[in-house]
């Protein structure tokens, strides 16, 4: 022991730490004064260290995905309701000769939706791919930031409409600078691309469902305060003030964050390798990585018009729910159409957990024929609701009716390396887009024609036309299964 005599013997050497410090002592041994012991003396863990380090935990969290998520959510479920309540309120004493005033104030609210939502779906076309470009090259935040500045003029647009008393169209131009921020074609993209690039390919089907969770379950807690939130008000102001100030606020919060901490990953050579087929299924992914070394056209066609003719259908219908909510025999106020949002949020939810249950026992094709069964069902109930109760048990019926969308979207990813991820979503998002434009004035118009006599008919033409949506899906189920075989065979 005494060759050790001022050095630490090997095997008593440690390693040493931020928080942890080894001192050594010399001590005489008991058994013989001319023997000497090191022993090590454990200085004490210092207790200022335990606030930087929730400091720094905090700090990373931030720097995620998931808080901008939550927070741009929040801020739109607070502003949805908002606007729905604002524009009954504004066209409440609207009258046209020939018509009674629900009528009038019916054909007014969707003919303002009409418009605005139209301007949403075409001006942001062309920014939403020169961001999803940007993307490509490397500037992975700018789908994400860009938008949420539009969102948040948006949101300032309606509240100085409220406050100031200003005319209801001025959204109109609100909506105009929303598209050429690339909007939610722009911001959802970025989101999916990020997070599935933070991903393992094994995982990213179930990362991208994860963050339409986390997106639901923020639209259920968003839309049950909204209501309640809508009716608080001063006396000078008026309804909406104090809700329209959190949801300008939160989206302040959400825009600071993903310009200032929103942290990218880097893809190296070995992760976009890894990555040349997005979101498959580790089952399935065995067998086909070595079989689609290239683009199926035929297949990511038939998935477009898919997505195209289902996107068409469940727009065309929630783009009048919302009016078909607010007359008789349902006549909701705010609360009650904060409810009614949350129950839409929730379907968010109960997808999810479809889709943690069925893809243990089917594929990605019969999930998506599970998720738009669910939906026609639903929506042709809806053809027939007289009242709120039944109006729940029609929604409860859509319970799967996310799961096509983000499946689709795994589907055709799947044929594209990670370099092209970006472009490749956002041009199934202007596909979407196509549809918008379409549905929008169509369901609009057959909803007015038909409102006297069956104002549900334009929920089950949406039920036609999902169960149309489904003979895609199956056919490139088909296909699918043939080439599995095939490479079975030639693997044997």
């Amino acid at each position: 022991m005494r060759k050790w005599a001022g050095r630490v013997p090997p095997s008593q050497r440690q390693f040493t730490s931020a928080t942890h410090c080894v001192i050594f002592i010399k001590k005489k041994s008991n058994n013989s004064s001319n023997q000497s012991l090191l022993v090590p003396l454990k200085s004490p863990t210092p207790k200022v260290m335990a606030t930087p380090s929730l400091c720094q935990a905090a700090f990373a969290v931030f720097r995620q995905i998931e808080p901008i998520i939550v927070l741009e959510q929040l801020g739109s479920t607070l502003f949805d309701t908002a606007l729905q309540m604002v524009v009954r309120d504004r066209t409440a004493n609207i009258t046209d000769p020939g018509h009674s005033s629900e009528e009038s104030q019916q054909t007014a609210i969707t003919n303002f939706y009409m418009t605005y939502n139209l301007i949403i779906q075409f001006t942001p076309i062309i920014p939403a791919l020169v961001l999803a470009s940007l993307s490509d090259r490397g500037w992975r935040r700018a789908p994400i930031v860009v938008p949420l500045s539009g969102y948040l003029l948006s949101r300032l647009a309606l509240l100085l409409v409220v406050i100031f008393g200003l005319p209801l169209k001025l959204m109109f131009a609100a909506s105009v600078v929303f598209g050429l921020s690339g909007g939610f074609s722009a911001y959802w993209p970025g989101i999916m691309t990020l997070a599935s690039l933070g991903s393992t390919a094994a995982d990213r089907s179930k990362v991208m469902m994860r963050v339409e969770l986390l997106y639901g379950l923020t639209g259920v807690v968003g839309s049950l305060v909204s209501g309640h939130l809508f009716l608080l008000y001063s006396s000078s102001l008026g309804n909406g003030t104090i809700l329209l100030s959190v949801s300008t606020l939160v989206n302040l919060l959400c825009f600071i964050l993903a310009a200032a901490l929103l942290q990218v990953r880097r893809v190296n050579s070995e992760d976009s390798e890894e990555s040349y087929h997005l979101l498959s299924h580790a089952s399935r992914h065995a067998r086909l990585v070595g079989c689609c070394s290239g683009v199926n056209m035929v297949n990511v066609a038939l998935l477009f018009a898919a997505a195209f003719l289902y996107d068409f259908a469940v727009g065309g219908a929630i783009e009048i729910l919302g009016s078909f909510v607010l007359k008789s025999p349902l006549s909701w106020t705010a609360t009650q159409v904060g409810y009614g949002n949350a129950a839409g949020c929730g379907i968010f939810i109960t997808s999810f957990l479809g889709v943690i249950v069925f893809r243990k026992c089917v594929g990605d094709e019969t999930m998506i024929l599970i998720g738009m069964l669910s939906f026609a069902v639903g929506i042709y109930v809806m053809s027939f609701v007289t009242t709120t109760s039944l109006f729940y048990v029609a929604r409860l019926l859509n319970l799967f009716a996310l799961i096509p969308m983000p499946t689709i979207r795994a589907l055709v990813s799947q044929q594209v390396p990670a370099s092209r991820c970006g472009i490749a979503l956002t041009s199934l998002q202007m596909t979407l887009k196509v549809a918008g434009a379409v549905y929008i004035p169509a369901f609009t118009k057959i909803y007015q024609n038909s409102l006297t006599w069956f104002p549900g008919l334009v929920f089950m033409i949406s039920s036609v036309i999902t169960v149309i949506s489904m003979i895609p899906v199956s056919i490139v189920g088909c296909r699918l299964a043939q080439k599995q075989e095939y490479v079975r065979i030639q693997g044997d």
